[in-house]
């Protein structure tokens, strides 16, 4: 549904988009993560074509954003990170006003407008000033009215940012409900909007992509060092030189678990090597009770922190 191939943006001598290419899937929700001021706005306005590109190329429904602009225009849905919103008008009449500039045919426009105001769930506010709103419910709206003209494609920058705790849950939920319909691109810098409700993340560092993938996927194939934890009954001294003893084991963190001489162990190893089977050797040719033996992975936000603190040097994209 959405192609995007060496996209570039530069604003003078500053390269804000880095020759970055990704592909989403008809009904899919892409999650576009990275650290503020990493390319995602940019990238995100250049696909909704308030912004021009330096070079590359980007196709909605099979249509290039820079060609063919106006067809682009009509398949998709944009959120902007402020709402474009005018408060002084009802929110029915503004879905209709937005339903008028987005040609939605006068036959379908009640219908249109009925649609939106269900499935973002709003349909007792429509009699009320937008400006009397809550902000939770401000941003009810903005999705509205991208969604309004059923577009086939939805591009949500930042969706949730400024709403509380129960206002995020309720946001999440519409964005999930939404996808199969729609296809939606999701851009955030907060990492469990990413795990919680898109299918693919593409993480953006320094206007450059860093990875594409499940966020599942990227915790397996992304992580580098494994990661075992156990915890045992043991003297710490000789339980630290134990791992010492056990090839490619590094890092070893052990932490007591309460006063019964339980310790609780994470060790690392190096890339593509499971100790575990080594470390419960030597625990128990040790002759000390072994309690619990389990490898981690680690979190979207170690990922995410690796891979935007570092330098990423090339792209990794999952073939799935």
């Amino acid at each position: 549904m959405i192609e995007v191939q060496n996209l570039t943006k530069t604003f003078g001598d500053r390269t804000a988009v880095d020759h970055i290419s990704f592909t989403v899937n008809k009904g899919e929700i892409l999650g576009f993560l990275g650290p503020n001021g990493a390319g995602k706005t940019t990238t995100m306005r250049i696909l909704t074509g308030f912004l021009p590109a330096t070079s590359g190329t980007a196709k909605i429904g099979g249509f290039d954003v820079f060609d063919d602009s106006i067809e682009v225009r009509r398949r998709i849905g944009y959120l902007p990170e402020t709402p474009p919103l005018y408060t002084d008008m009802k929110v029915g009449e503004y879905l209709d006003f937005v339903t008028r500039i987005k040609n939605v045919p006068a036959e379908k426009r009640a219908s249109r407008i009925e649609d939106a105001l269900e499935k973002t769930n709003i349909t007792d506010k429509r009699d009320e000033l937008i400006k009397r709103l809550s902000r939770g419910y401000k941003q009810r709206v903005g999705i509205a009215q991208a969604l309004v003209h059923d577009p086939d494609v939805i591009i949500l920058d930042e969706p949730t940012v400024g709403l509380d705790p129960k206002q995020i849950i309720e946001v999440r939920h519409l964005i999930k409900g939404l996808a199969g319909n729609h296809t939606i691109i999701l851009s955030t810098h907060i990492l469990p909007e990413v795990s919680m409700t898109c299918d693919r993340v593409v993480i953006i560092n320094r206007g450059k992509i860093a990875a594409v993938d499940t966020p599942a996927n990227l915790t397996t194939q992304l992580k580098g060092a494994q990661h075992v934890r156990f915890e045992a009954r043991a003297d710490e001294a000789a339980l630290r030189g134990a791992m010492q003893e056990i090839p490619g084991i590094s890092n070893v963190v052990i932490e007591p678990v309460g006063s019964s001489g339980v310790l609780a162990v994470t060790v690392e190893s190096a890339a593509g090597q499971d100790a575990r089977s080594e470390i419960a050797a030597k625990i128990v040719g040790k002759g000390w009770p072994l309690l619990e033996l389990r490898g981690v992975s680690l979190s979207l936000e170690e990922i995410f922190l690796q891979l935007t603190t570092d330098d990423a040097s090339h792209a990794v994209e999952s073939n799935t």
